[in-house]
C-alpha cells in the first residue's frame, strides 16, 4: 500500500492530464457582469484550448485504505484537505512522506480543512513493510487537463475559461487552489460522447511555456490573467451581456475540437436557469451536424 498516489514532479502533470473533468466553455458567464455590465465594456469571445494545471493549498485525502489504520483511527475523512503537519505549512504529497519519516511513528498534530471549518487530528504513522512511514491516506497535491478559454478582456489581461470549477475526480469537490497556469495546447483526437459516457478531447500540451496564471477556481469557473498577449491576439470584440439579455432560442458557441483551429457552431439555448440553480445558467442542445459528427455532442475539454 502506497501512502500517496505520487508519481515524480516531471511526469505529474502528464499523468493526471485527463483526470479533471472539465466542460463546455459557454458565451456567458456571471462574471461578465461584474462589477458592472454595460455595452460600453466588451469581451473577446474565444472556445480556444488550452492546457491547465493546478496545484492544490495543502493536499487533498481522495481515499482511505481498509481496515484499522492511523488515517481512520485520527478521524481523516475523504474529502479533507491536510493544510499543516505540526504546524509546518503543507505543500505537497513529499513534504507529508518527509514529515512523517522525521517523527518516526510519534504523534503528529495534522491541521485539516473540512468545509468550512478547521479541525486539529492527531496521528502516530505506521510503517510499511518496505519502511515508508504511512497513515493510510491516498493525498493528492496536483492536478491538469485540457480546458476551453471562454472570454479575454484586453483591457485588463483577464480571462475566464470552463464556466464550472475543476472538481477533483475522486471526491468531486473543488481542488482548494494554491497556484495554477495555463498551457498552449493542440488537441489530437476527440472521444466521442454516447450514453452515460460524456466522452473528452485529448491533446498534447508543453509544460515549458505557460502564456497565463490561474488566480481563482471557483463554482462558476476559473479566472486568471494572460502574460502573454500574442496568445490570444485577434478576434472580435463583443458588448458584455447581463443575464436578463439571454433569451432561449439559436445561438453559435465557439469551439477547438481539432489542432488549435476555432470555429463556430450552431446550437439551441433550450432553457435558462435562475438564481436558485447557482451552478449552472443554461441547457443547451448541439444542432450543427458538424459538431454532431465530430464529437456527438458536448466533450468533456469542450
Amino acid at each position: 500500500m502506497y501512502e500517496t498516489r505520487h508519481i515524480p514532479a516531471a511526469r505529474r502533470l502528464a499523468a493526471w492530464l485527463l483526470a479533471a473533468v472539465f466542460s463546455l466553455s459557454l458565451c456567458v458567464q456571471s462574471a461578465w457582469a461584474a462589477p458592472a455590465a454595460s455595452a460600453e465594456r466588451t469581451v473577446i469571445p474565444l472556445g480556444k484550448a488550452v492546457g491547465i494545471k493546478l496545484f492544490a493549498a495543502g493536499v487533498l485525502v481522495v481515499g482511505l485504505a481498509d481496515g484499522d489504520t492511523p488515517a481512520r483511527t485520527c478521524g481523516l475523512r475523504q474529502g479533507d484537505i491536510i493544510t499543516a503537519m505540526d504546524g509546518t505549512a503543507i505543500d505537497s504529497t513529499e513534504q507529508v512522506q518527509s514529515l512523517l519519516a522525521e517523527a518516526a511513528g510519534q504523534e503528529t498534530t495534522l491541521t485539516v480543512r473540512r468545509g468550512s471549518s478547521t479541525l486539529a487530528l492527531s496521528a502516530c504513522a505506521r510503517p510499511s513493510a518496505g519502511g515508508a512511514w504511512q497513515l493510510g491516506a491516498w493525498i493528492r497535491d496536483s492536478m491538469a487537463g485540457i480546458g476551453t478559454l471562454t472570454y479575454y478582456d484586453p483591457a485588463t489581461g483577464q480571462y475566464g475559461a470552463l464556466g464550472h470549477g475543476i472538481t477533483d475526480v475522486d471526491t468531486a469537490q473543488l481542488m482548494p487552489l494554491a497556484s495554477g497556469s495555463i498551457m498552449e495546447t493542440t488537441v489530437k483526437a476527440v472521444k466521442k460522447g454516447r450514453k452515460g459516457d460524456p466522452g473528452e478531447l485529448k491533446g498534447d500540451f508543453s509544460v515549458q511555456r505557460d502564456v497565463g496564471t490561474v488566480t481563482v477556481n471557483s463554482d462558476g469557473g476559473i479566472f486568471g490573467t494572460v502574460a502573454d498577449g500574442e496568445f490570444l491576439s485577434g478576434g472580435t470584440p463583443v458588448p458584455v451581456a447581463t443575464a436578463q439579455q439571454v433569451k432561449t432560442g439559436r445561438a453559435t458557441i465557439l469551439a477547438t475540437i481539432s489542432g488549435s483551429d476555432t470555429a463556430e457552431y450552431q446550437v439551441e439555448i433550450v432553457r435558462l436557469y435562475g438564481a436558485d440553480e447557482p451552478t449552472r445558467n443554461m441547457l443547451l442542445r448541439i444542432t450543427d451536424p458538424r459538431l454532431l459528427s465530430a464529437t456527438g455532442g458536448i466533450v468533456q475539454g469542450m
